[in-house]
């Protein structure tokens, strides 16, 4: 697949993994029946849909963050085309026999690049991509989830360009600490001042969880020696002074950085 920058067209008949982002209620009702053409918007009749995940992340635009679903689908882009400036055939392309019409990035698009897809067919569901509550159950094996890392703005930077690393001990030793509650990830780091505080949003495949409940647990410490991926305590459980959830993912690879979130001035 081509990297989300890509600012030309996808190439006719190429299957590329896209991205929408609604409610969970619109979710539920799409998994179950299936994609619809919006009857109109800036491409006329069509699925709108992204190659970027980052943006898809943050539609429905200023929706609550907990209510947001990212539908992940597969899509045979058949005969597509980019428009990269209001033409006229911005909401007519498909009279011209074009299944995908494309808005590279920084076109028409202030942030990242849209595909407008006439035929629903086409799209094949692969997957969601749901936040969960502060009190959700624990993480599935091999299931992706939105997840929190809070940080000061330096470190931030360093992660955003070199990507995440393992601490080298902790509550569940060796890895990379996040939380499925933003709250939570948002006081950290803890004692700091608020305005050089950033959180940044990631997804992660947990791989093969284990849960981890109380203090001296046998496996606190060694869980990814005995096969496992992410260690997850559950909120509540005593081992957490804030009551809520924590994660620790082994493998940093396992983690995609999709935006940060800035402290308001």
């Amino acid at each position: 697949m081509l990297p989300v920058g890509w600012l030309s067209g996808p190439v006719n008949c190429k299957i590329y993994e896209m991205y929408l982002g609604t409610t969970s209620s619109n979710a539920d009702m799409i998994l179950s029946s299936g994609f619809r053409q919006f009857s109109d918007g800036m491409l006329g009749r069509g699925v709108y849909l992204s190659r970027s995940l980052e943006k898809a992340s943050r539609y429905p635009i200023g929706h609550p963050e907990y209510d947001r679903v990212v539908i992940k689908v597969l899509l045979k882009v058949g005969k597509a085309e980019a428009i990269y400036h209001a033409a006229p055939l911005q909401k007519t392309w498909h009279d011209l026999s074009y299944d995908t019409w494309v808005a590279p990035r920084g076109c028409m698009v202030r942030t990242d690049l849209e595909d407008c897809v006439l035929g629903p067919a086409s799209i094949q569901l692969i997957g969601t991509i749901r936040p969960q509550p502060i009190n959700g159950p624990s993480p599935v094996n091999g299931q992706t989830y939105v997840m929190y890392h809070g940080t000061t703005r330096s470190n931030a930077d360093q992660i955003l360009n070199n990507g995440f690393r393992q601490s080298s001990d902790g509550m569940l030793g060796r890895g990379v600490y996040l939380s499925r509650d933003l709250e939570k990830a948002s006081r950290y780091p803890l004692r700091h001042p608020e305005y050089d505080r950033v959180v940044i949003t990631v997804v992660v495949n947990v791989g093969k969880v284990k849960r981890i409940d109380y203090q001296k647990h046998p496996l606190q410490k060694t869980w990814h020696d005995h096969g496992y991926d992410t260690a997850w305590v559950p909120p509540r459980c005593g081992m957490v002074p804030s009551g809520l959830e924590e994660n620790c993912v082994w493998d940093p690879a396992r983690i995609r950085i999709i935006r940060t979130i800035q402290p308001k001035n």
